[in-house]
Parts: C-alpha cells; sequence; structure tokens
C-alpha cells in the first residue's frame, strides 16, 4: 500500500482549528477537549472509557471504533501542550490561524492536529472491514512527565484490553520513528546549617554542598561523552546529563542553610538512567558523615519529577512495516525528545511513533505545521481503515 498525494479534506482541518483554539497547556484542565472528542464519537455510537487525574480536572479518553474485533490498533495523542508565556509569537497562539499553506497555534505540530485528523476519520475507521479494531487513546499531562497514559494503559489491562499495536503520533515528519531516549528528571533539596559568613566553621553551607554534587553530574555527562558507546542515528549519539535550575542563599553574609537543583538524564536505550540516578545519590550519601558532624539535622534529600522511559522498537516489527506501507516511506528515524511509546512498549505493546509536522517547529513561538504534512496523515490513517493486516 502507498500513500497518495491528497489535499487535507475541510472537516479535518476544522477540527484541528477546534482543538488548537481549546487552551490545554498543561496547567490547565484538557476536559473541554476530552468531552469535545467523547461527543463527537457518543454522536457515532462509540461509547468512551475517560480515566481521570486525581481531583478529575483532566482526563484521559480511550475508545474503540469497530467492538467485537479481536483485536486492535491503537492510534494515540496527548492532548497538553506547552504554555507560550514569555515567547515573541506574531499570531495568536489559540488562534489557528490558517496561512502561506501552514496552521499556525500553539499544538498544532503537537500534538493536536494528529488527534483531529483522527477524530475526523471516526467514520471511516466504523465502517472499515480491517480484522482488527482502531482505539482512540488521548492522554493527559505527557508534557510534564507522561502521567495520564499510565493511567490509560492500566485501565486498558484491567478492562482486558489487548491491542496488536500502538501508533503515536508525535511530529516526525510522516517518518516511522523506531527509537528515543528517555527523560528523567530529578530535584535535589539540601539542608545545611545557617550561621553568620565569618563563622564558617560553625555552618554548613548547603550551596557549597548542592555544587558537589552539581559537579559530579557534569563529571558523570563527560564521562557519557568520553566512554559511553555510541548509538548512531541519534543527534547526540550517547547519553546526557544536565543541570536546569539551581536555588539557594538569601544575604552575602549568611552562610545559606537551604539550596536545592533540577536535574536530567537523557538516556540511551541501551544505558540505564536509574542507575545513573543511583550513583547520584550515593555520592550525595558520601557527603553527609561530614555534614553531620557540624549538625545531625543535615543532609540530602531527592524528589523524582519525572521518569519517562527510552522507546526502542525495530525496523522489523510489523507496526512499523505497517507505518512505513501507510506513510509511503522506505526510511524509519530515530528521535531526540520524548514520546509516551516507551510505557506502551513496556506494557507488551508493539509501538512506532509517526506523525504529522517537524518537532523543530513545536515549543517554538508560531509553531506550525504543513498543510501538506496533514494531507500526508489523513492519508495514513485512511489507509489504516483499509488495511488488511499489520505487518
Amino acid at each position: 500500500m502507498t500513500q497518495e498525494s491528497t489535499a487535507l479534506s475541510p472537516r479535518a482541518l476544522e477540527l484541528a482549528q477546534t482543538l488548537v483554539r481549546m487552551n490545554t497547556v498543561s496547567a490547565n484542565s484538557n476536559l473541554e477537549l476530552i468531552h469535545f472528542a467523547r461527543d463527537h464519537l457518543a454522536r457515532l455510537g462509540v461509547t468512551s472509557r475517560l480515566t481521570f487525574n486525581a481531583d478529575r480536572t483532566k482526563a484521559n479518553l480511550f475508545a474503540t471504533l469497530g467492538e467485537g474485533k479481536p483485536a486492535g490498533v491503537i492510534v494515540s495523542g496527548h492532548t497538553d501542550t506547552v504554555p507560550w508565556d514569555g515567547q515573541d509569537w506574531t499570531t495568536d497562539p489559540l488562534g489557528a490561524e490558517v496561512k502561506d499553506g501552514r496552521l499556525h497555534g500553539r499544538g498544532s505540530a503537537d500534538m493536536k492536529s494528529f488527534i483531529a485528523i483522527a477524530l475526523a476519520q471516526a467514520d471511516s475507521f466504523l465502517a472499515s472491514d480491517a480484522p482488527f479494531a482502531i482505539h482512540l487513546a488521548f492522554s493527559y499531562d505527557e508534557e510534564v512527565g507522561c502521567f495520564g497514559v499510565r493511567e490509560l494503559i492500566a485501565d486498558m489491562r484491567d478492562a482486558g484490553i489487548r491491542p496488536l499495536a500502538c501508533v503515536i503520533g508525535e511530529p516526525t515528519s510522516m517518518v516511522p520513528a523506531i527509537a528515543h531516549k528517555g527523560v528523567y528528571r530529578y530535584k535535589c533539596c539540601v539542608r545545611g546549617k545557617e550561621a553568620h559568613s565569618s563563622l564558617t566553621p560553625q555552618s554548613v553551607n548547603a550551596i557549597e554542598m548542592a555544587a558537589r554534587v552539581v559537579g559530579h553530574v557534569r563529571d558523570m555527562a563527560d564521562r557519557f561523552q568520553r566512554e559511553e558507546p555510541r548509538y548512531e542515528g541519534f543527534d547526540v549519539p550517547y547519553s546526557t546529563a544536565s543541570v536546569g535550575q539551581f536555588h539557594g542563599g538569601i544575604a552575602d553574609n549568611v552562610v545559606p542553610r537551604d539550596a536545592e537543583f533540577r536535574y536530567e538524564f537523557r538516556d540511551l536505550p541501551t544505558a540505564d538512567a536509574r542507575a545513573m540516578q543511583a550513583q547520584v545519590v550515593d555520592y550525595a550519601r558520601s557527603l553527609e558523615p561530614a555534614m553531620k558532624q557540624v549538625a545531625p539535622d543535615t543532609g540530602f534529600s531527592f524528589e523524582t519529577i519525572c521518569e519517562i522511559p527510552s522507546f526502542l522498537g525495530s525496523a522489523g516489527d510489523a507496526v512499523t512495516q505497517l507505518a512505513q506501507r501507510l506513510a509511503g516511506e522506505r526510511r524509519t528515524t530515530l528521535v531526540a525528545f520524548g514520546t509516551e511509546a516507551g510505557l506502551f512498549k513496556n506494557a507488551g505493546i508493539p509501538t512506532v511513533v509517526c506523525g504529522p509536522g517537524s518537532i523543530v517547529q513545536a515549543h517554538q513561538p508560531d509553531e506550525y505545521v504543513e498543510l501538506a504534512q496533514l494531507a500526508r496523515c489523513e492519508a495514513f490513517l485512511r489507509g489504516l481503515a483499509s488495511a488488511r493486516e499489520i505487518g
């Protein structure tokens, strides 16, 4: 099956504009979009399963189009977007303006347009005589740690739903992606002992202790660059470590009692980020005896911000080969950004990442997606509805 070059349907564009105009920044509720999708599917006679966060301000949606078929293919996307505060936009981030063959707006590339096209193809999925169902899976809080999809996967497992495969529509320019790094972020808080800066021997300087651990993280990063076996195909073919925030101190003449910093690992699919974190914790613990000799309540504490596992599929996977046929692509690619793919793969579901637009435009001022990319995505999903097999 090869992909034909066609124009984007007016219905798909209308739905994409509708979704882009909804403010679903991760700090906000996504229920407007979820309820819109639920109601759209309900008019077609499709019942949706919703799973909520703790305060029920956000939800995932899971719906099966083709009930009664033995198994299905998940078409997956996240509903939240990153904010645009402080960015220099020349268009309204929620305007969903179309100009020069592009749809502009926050989430246009990442990744509301994919969700919209999937909804636009719901009729085709329902009418399909393919031997498998199509599952639509729309999640919350992907941008801040892939939190929502964990609930969606758990609910799917509890319901006894065992999909054959998963296609995640993150922006890959419609080239199937078969691997990405993990994203593991942590916060370290340091409790020292304050004192007048003329009496430093009576103190434990939280900033200085934190700086020692920051230096250890930097040493690890240098070691990855110097020693880790390369995984060719990634922009940076080795694991990385970096510190993103550092806070501490109240005045120049007060030895600081408190400090905190945040850092991350982006690990290759062949590496182990949790082992990396264990090295950081072990090093911090080695500093504590000297600190506690001055003040027993000093020390380090750690908090997990997010743990997004790496993803490693294969060009030989049936779902990858299906995506290549539907996209009209012989290539596969690796991507630098994190997705929910590792979580689906770890749940035993063969997965590929393939969607319209480029990550270069995502998260940027004047984010956009080419209408030609959306047309390719629509042809891809239309082809999925008529596929006879996976692989």
